[in-house]
């Protein structure tokens, strides 16, 4: 058995096991239990970009499958569509509902988002029941089946092929778009996005991208549910359903494609053995399954906080890592400027918190093909200089200029496009990514797919190319053996150079780093020293907060210091070093 077909093997024979049953003298029950499962597992996929991936809880995505239902029930019913026509319009609708609805949520966070998707869940499943033309309450019937060559989809069994042919579709899609460049930005969101944004990523376009495909996909499910039950009413919508919906994502394993699939299962067939047999054990026929589902997730989150799908995933054949295929061709490389021209000017960059002055009216510059040592005691504003350059912070008075182009006001991955990349005093990476998707998306912004391209696996071509580069880099910073690692496997030393590495993927002018030294040994540092020098000699120009002086003094050809946020000396290394405000400040017994 080759690698690929070990690879795909649970999966066709999970497809297969689907295309046999209803061939089988099973009870219908059964087909109608799958059809839900399938019908539930749409919107469970939907919540696993949304939540499991974007990190946005939502517990208000059974509105969206009302707004399927009843675009498909009006448009049939009241207008005489094809029920294939009203596809579109339900996606269409599910999409233009989602966008005005994501522009306001997306921008909460904490515990206001999930509070936010409580209230428009229940704002939504009331409005249903208010409306005339929808029905109010009594909902709406006659809807027309399904339809294909004169063939009528009448039973559960006839459309069961349906279901489950957009629900293995809408897999496949979510994993192409989860495996490529949009892919990686989305699933940065989860780390909270300040790394994602410095490379270029736009964290409100993102989180709004899966904010509307969650709701298209949940629309999608609510068309076929309109078609399958032939009448609607808001019921099925309400607040109830969204939570049981984010249930079957959370069980079956939050940040799992086929997670969805199998956590949708779970829930519906463990709901209706209790529906069926809980009464009969108790004496009573309230709804105490909900009592069951609250003890199920709370044990889960106990046992597996990532769900179920990952033990199933256990007990398969484990899998071979990910093959980088060979470009057709190589990313262009940006024009360095020519050496000593000043390419990163910083004048009179102010920044207060309140009362509290960070930085104070610092000036310097940098030049290109120069690396600049930034330094300091701790709180003396390095970081935040750092911030206010890259556009993380505002600056409070005082202006920055990039080859003589004003950067102030532009938003970090405006500014990233000048090819400015950074590292992090604390190291900003996604634990549970591999190495070379970490690195990867440091090239955010040299490719261009969007995610119709990377749903329909259109963009394979771009994507073998910027994972190559990706590999590129790891090959020249000596990670080259941890690629298929998950990067919270590494070591601190090794995660200071994984950033690097990513810093590179930009292909950048101006390289920050904030204590990139931090956690190497002796040996390492002086690899790092050597880099650095062959960057420099690339035209590469750096700028550098590190704490270690035998490592700085060895390396930067000018020195720039601040103290409270003030600058007190600049220079080359060895006036810095005998400056007394700087012994007095920095070095002390150091320097003599």
């Amino acid at each position: 058995m080759t690698d690929n077909l070990r690879k795909a093997f649970p999966g066709l024979l999970a497809i297969l096991f689907l295309a046999v049953v209803p061939l089988l003298s099973v009870p219908p029950f059964w087909i109608t239990l799958l059809n839900n499962i399938g019908l539930a597992s749409l919107v469970a996929i939907g919540l696993v970009l949304l939540t499991g991936v974007g990190g946005l809880t939502s517990f208000g995505q059974a509105a969206f499958c009302g707004f399927g239902a009843y675009t498909t029930a009006v448009l049939t019913t009241a207008y005489g569509f094809s029920p294939w026509i009203t596809l579109p319009l339900s996606l269409l609708i599910g999409a233009l509902l989602a966008l005005p609805l994501g522009l306001i949520t997306v921008r909460l966070s904490g515990h206001f988002l999930p509070l936010g998707t409580i209230a428009w869940g229940l704002a939504l499943y009331y409005l249903f029941g208010q409306i005339e033309l929808i029905g109010r309450f009594d909902g709406i019937s006659g809807i027309p089946p399904l339809e294909f060559a004169g063939y009528r989809f009448l039973s559960g069994k006839s459309i069961y092929y349906v279901i489950w042919f957009f629900v293995i579709a809408t897999a496949l899609g979510a994993r192409n778009l989860l495996d490529s460049r949009i892919g990686r930005g989305i699933r940065a969101l989860r780390g909270g996005g300040q790394a994602a944004e410095a490379f270029g990523v736009d964290i409100v376009r993102a989180k709004l991208t899966v904010f509307v495909l969650a709701g298209i996909v949940a629309a999608l499910s609510g068309w076929l549910y309109a078609h399958m039950q032939r009448s609607v009413n808001p019921t099925p919508f309400g607040l109830n359903m969204g939570i049981e919906y984010l249930l079957m994502a959370v069980v079956g394993g939050a940040g799992q494609i086929w997670g969805a699939i199998f956590g949708a299962g779970i829930v519906l067939l463990l709901k209706e053995i209790l529906q069926r047999y809980l009464p009969e054990l108790i004496g009573s026929a309230a709804n105490f399954e909900m009592i069951v589902f609250g003890v199920l997730l709370v044990a889960i989150l106990q046992i597996s906080r990532d769900g179920l799908w990952p033990l199933v995933r256990k007990l398969s054949p484990e899998r071979p890592d990910r093959q980088i295929a060979a470009p057709a061709g190589s990313l262009p490389r940006r024009a360095m400027p020519a050496d000593g021209t000043s390419l990163l000017r910083i004048d009179q960059a102010r920044k207060e918190f309140g009362g509290l002055v960070a930085v104070s009216n610092v000036s310097f510059e940098v030049k290109s093909g120069q690396i600049v040592g930034l330094i300091g005691p701790n709180g003396a504003g390095k970081s935040t200089t750092f911030n206010l350059i890259t556009g993380m912070l505002p600056l409070t008075s005082g202006s920055i200029f990039y080859a003589g182009e004003k950067l102030s006001g532009m938003s970090p991955r405006r500014i990233a496009r000048h090819g400015i990349a950074r590292t992090f005093q604390h190291a900003k990476i996604l634990p549970t990514m591999s190495v070379l998707e970490n690195v990867a998306l440091g090239a955010h912004l040299r490719g261009n797919a969007g995610v119709f391209r990377s749903f329909l696996h259109l963009e394979r071509q771009e994507e073998a190319t910027l994972l190559r580069e990706a590999a590129h880099q790891l090959e020249r910073v000596g990670l080259a053996a941890h690629l298929h690692r998950p990067a919270g496997d590494l070591a601190l030393g090794q995660i200071r150079i994984l950033e690097i590495a990513r810093a590179l993927c930009l292909d950048p002018t101006v390289l920050l780093l904030d204590e990139p030294a931090a956690g190497l040994r002796h040996a390492e540092k002086q690899e790092l020293c050597l880099l650095l020098k062959k960057l420099k000699q690339e035209g590469v120009s750096v700028l550098l907060v590190e704490h270690d002086m035998g490592f700085v003094m060895g390396l930067v050809d000018h020195l720039v210091v601040l103290d409270f946020g003030t600058l007190i000396a600049e220079g080359r290394p060895a006036e810095v070093r005998q400056n007394p405000a700087v012994i007095a400040a920095y070095l002390g017994g150091v320097a003599a």
